[in-house]
């Protein structure tokens, strides 16, 4: 995709799953990425390997999102490595899966702090330090559209997350950025599978048109579109990835 080719792409908690996937896809298509991570150092330096070894070119940069201080941080870093910032990719974010009458108060502020807090702190940053003409994708969930029970406090972050990318487009039209975001649904990655059984895995296959769940490079694609020149007509938008899942 000659339109992102020597793009400078930050992708946040991008060391492993759908992120990942999104850096891989990306660096193929001539992106030069930045590999942001939390924890998980060593998965941050073998996909930044992985990236180098079939000829893309990518960093790894530890910040929290959550902490404004190490945001800051991580656009200097970048900007001094590479000169600019011209897409910005949402990824990181956790679940808490709980009846709302049992989420504690620090389970509350923690998936705020990282879902919420954590898109509005790279989201601000971006509004001063973004290329001109430049992409932002957050990454929301399809769980927005449905109701289900201990899935409280993770789909209120996900819904903050597409309000405030509706407002975040209308305030950076005048520089030719587009902001939007995206909902899979059920992905196939160690986050969603983890502690499901074989049936709930399928039952929820079964919600798809296709009767699966999405795969991550389901979810590259559509990012891939999104980021690229032919997507320039398209922002303040939240489209759904899932398969006809919700």
């Amino acid at each position: 995709m000659e339109s992102i080719r020597g793009k400078v792409i930050m992708v946040t908690g991008a060391s492993k799953g759908i992120g990942a996937d999104i850096a891989r896809a990306l660096a193929l298509a001539g992106g030069i990425l930045v590999i942001n991570y939390a924890h998980s150092e060593a998965a941050a330096e073998d996909l930044v390997s992985d990236i180098r070894n079939n000829g893309g070119n990518a960093i790894a940069v530890k910040a929290d999102v959550s902490k404004s201080t190490e945001v800051r941080l991580l656009f200097d870093t970048v900007i001094q490595h590479f000169g600019k910032v011209d897409i910005l990719i949402n990824n990181a974010g956790i679940s808490i899966y709980k009846l709302i009458k049992d989420t504690t108060d620090d389970d509350f502020e923690h998936i705020f702090n990282i879902n919420v807090k954590g898109t509005f702190n790279t989201m601000r940053e971006a509004a001063s330090r973004l290329s001109d003409s430049g992409r932002i994708i957050n990454i929301s969930s399809s769980v927005t559209r449905l109701m289900l029970p201990t899935y409280g406090t993770y789909s209120a972050t996900k819904a903050a997350v597409e309000q405030m990318t509706k407002v975040f487009a209308k305030e950076m039209g005048h520089r030719k950025i587009t902001v939007n975001s995206i909902s899979p649904g059920p992905v196939n990655t160690e986050l969603f599978t983890q502690g499901k059984t074989e049936e709930t895995i399928a039952r929820l296959a079964s919600m798809s048109a296709f009767n699966r769940i999405g795969e991550t490079a389901d979810i590259a694609n559509v990012i891939s579109f999104l980021v690229s020149d032919a997507a320039q007509w398209v922002t303040a938008q939240n489209i759904g990835v899932n398969g006809g899942f919700a």
